[in-house]
């Protein structure tokens, strides 16, 4: 971790950045890889199971044909959960993780449900984010799995969500230069400002629904599996290819043709934001990775090749309706904050708690 693009990060005297030390210090309470969170684990998948006894399904997933969802689905299933899965195709999917989703729902028996959301105004809110120089260009996808989420879990009556958020994977999540994506004001203002297409075919959550509405009143309970059992990534992936044939697609979130983009080249080239540091040093947090192992990670290319990345890039600009020459001007444009523009008055008392709280983790 550095302060290339993050200016809240800090060292102590020994050189250990604030996001490193404050992940160290949640650690005993948040993640149970042991024989406490083995029986915490099973205790809980027990009441699920007790809660949805009579119904098809006791719980609700996304998939996205990634590590974290399709672990968490494959445990699930060897527990015994009744689990409905969900999956976004936004367009974007790679190959790798539409055959991911195929091969473990097949084998898992899992019922899934495809949402496509309206393509004309999902490109029109990406492109609208790159125009506004904003790094949450990938903020409407997560607003749409909030929403989605929410929509089959009141459809179907599920009360409970199994979320592949997980400490081990992700215990340090730069955030100085992000805003919460489940603020779908903010995401509208965006797109009010820059966009050309009406918003209203796609089912943004607010902040509001997210946090009270869904959370409190039709009390959707929000289940961290992961964070239960000793979850080793290069395990995980074992385990998966011999179970289903999973194939590992090369980095975090890079199941996704829009978000490896984002993250592998928008954000380090306008931004120098590098994700591979925080996702390198969750890795050597939960002791999966050694410092010297993950600094020679780094030194490596970005994307896996040139041929990839333009493959890439035309891949969106064609999406996106836009030529390089424009491209390139969005990228040369001065960044901007995402408070730069109307944002959720809720935001606000969360930046209060990060005064507090420094990084403040959901």
């Amino acid at each position: 971790m550095d302060n290339n693009s993050d200016n809240t990060i800090t060292f102590d005297e020994n050189g250990f950045c604030s996001y490193c030390t404050y992940a160290l210090e949640r650690m005993p309470n948040v993640y149970f890889p042991n024989e406490l969170g083995r029986n915490r684990l099973e205790n809980l998948i027990n009441k699920i199971k007790k809660d949805g006894r009579n119904r098809k399904y006791d719980c609700i997933m996304g998939l996205s044909g990634g590590l974290d969802s399709s672990y968490l689905a494959y445990i699930g299933y060897i527990m015994g959960l009744k689990i409905l899965a969900f999956h976004i195709d936004d367009g974007y999917n790679t190959s790798i993780a539409t055959e991911n989703i195929v091969n473990l729902c097949k084998k898992c028996n899992i019922d899934l449900i495809i949402e496509k959301p309206d393509q004309k105004q999902f490109n029109d809110i990406t492109l609208s984010f790159l125009k506004a120089s904003l790094p949450g260009v990938c903020n409407p996808q997560d607003n749409l799995i909030i929403s989605y989420l929410n929509e089959n879990a009141r459809k179907h009556k599920i009360k409970y969500f199994l979320s592949g958020a997980n400490f081990a994977l992700e215990s340090i999540l730069e955030r100085s230069n992000g805003i919460n994506a489940a603020d779908g004001f903010h995401i509208k203002s965006i797109n009010k400002q820059f966009g050309t297409q009406k918003i209203d075919k796609l089912p943004l959550v607010s902040l509001f629904q997210t946090y009270f509405k869904d959370k409190y009143i039709r009390r959707i309970k929000f289940i961290k599996p992961l964070d239960l059992m000793d979850y080793n990534k290069n395990k995980a992936i074992s385990e998966l290819n011999k179970f289903c044939g999973f194939s590992y697609y090369g980095g975090k979130h890079y199941e996704n043709i829009l978000t490896r983009f984002i993250q592998c080249y928008y954000l380090p080239e306008k931004f120098s934001i590098d994700k591979r540091k925080s996702h390198l040093s969750s890795l050597i947090i939960s002791n999966q990775m050694t410092r010297e192992e993950a600094i020679s990670e780094i030194k490596k290319p970005i994307y896996e090749s040139k041929e990839l990345l333009d493959s890439d890039l035309t891949f969106i600009l064609t999406k996106l309706n836009i030529n390089k020459e424009y491209f390139s001007e969005l990228i040369a444009n001065p960044v901007n904050s995402h408070y730069d523009y109307p944002y959720s008055i809720l935001i606000r008392f969360e930046k209060l708690a990060r005064k507090y709280r420094k990084y403040l983790v959901d």
